[in-house]
């Protein structure tokens, strides 16, 4: 349930295009429904602005498949992150109206219904190595899907840094940058200090032994001295998507 599908029940109502017991029927499972294992959030978009989106990580396909198919049959557009191959392929096969997205290990369905809400510029994402791109892609799309315009710069890592300094323009005229580095996490520093933008870093688990998995970036990040970045957690593109389509809204 979106703001402006409320908006239109609510408004066929009042001009008697529709009967209240038929607006009942469309809203009553708000705020949530019981499916036993899950507690489906068909009331999230009304109050964040960003509807419920489905973690695959941890739940079986069959969970899974439930649960889209509650959000689809309720009119609402679906995005399940972290989906791998294997239970992609079952999913995809139950509900073949999902679009799986292999580099962004997610899996998406857009509702004619489910109205989106533009920024008002360009989500910029950045990219240090082909290696991050996972990352960076379901940070694009988390935003693509939410009506962001999105642009994409990837391979443009610190180790050769005059192949960031060549898209100096794009990164200055960006609203809104998502920048997605693993090793040492050097690129969000750089890039924050060449713009005056809102700035989210995301650190990859992506790096040698030290990396540690991602710690080593995400502690770079959070130390950075070019003021104003955000961090988001290791890996967490989902979450750099939502809080930029969030900044680019307002």
């Amino acid at each position: 349930m979106t703001p402006d599908r409320l908006r239109r029940i609510l408004e066929q109502v009042s001009r008697a295009e529709l009967s209240a017991e038929a607006a009942f029927e469309q809203v009553k499972q708000l705020p949530f429904e019981e499916l036993g294992f899950a507690k489906v959030d068909h009331h999230r978009a009304l109050r964040s602005g960003m509807p419920e989106v489905i973690l695959g990580t941890g739940k079986t396909p069959a969970q899974i498949i439930a649960i889209t198919k509650r959000l689809r049959d309720n009119g609402e557009s679906v995005l399940i992150t972290r989906l791998l191959a294997d239970a992609a392929a079952q999913v995809t096969a139950a509900v073949p109206e999902l679009t799986w997205v292999e580099d962004a290990r997610l899996a998406y369905w857009r509702s004619e219904a489910s109205a989106v809400e533009a920024g008002r510029g360009v989500i910029l994402v950045v990219a240090a190595g082909t290696s991050d791109i996972p990352v960076a892609e379901e940070a694009a799309l988390t935003a693509e899907l939410q009506g962001q315009r999105v642009e994409r710069i990837y391979d443009v890592g610190v180790a050769g840094i005059h192949r960031l300094f060549a898209h100096h323009d794009r990164l200055r005229e960006a609203s809104v940058l998502i920048v997605v580095a693993g090793m040492e996490g050097a690129l969000p520093s750089v890039v924050g200090g060449l713009v005056d933008k809102p700035l989210i870093a995301v650190p990859t688990s992506i790096g040698y032994g030290a990396s540690f998995g991602g710690l080593a970036a995400l502690l770079a990040m959070l130390n950075s001295c070019a003021a104003g970045i955000t961090v988001v957690n290791i890996d967490n593109g989902f979450g750099a998507g939502v809080a930029a389509t969030l900044i680019n809204r307002s």
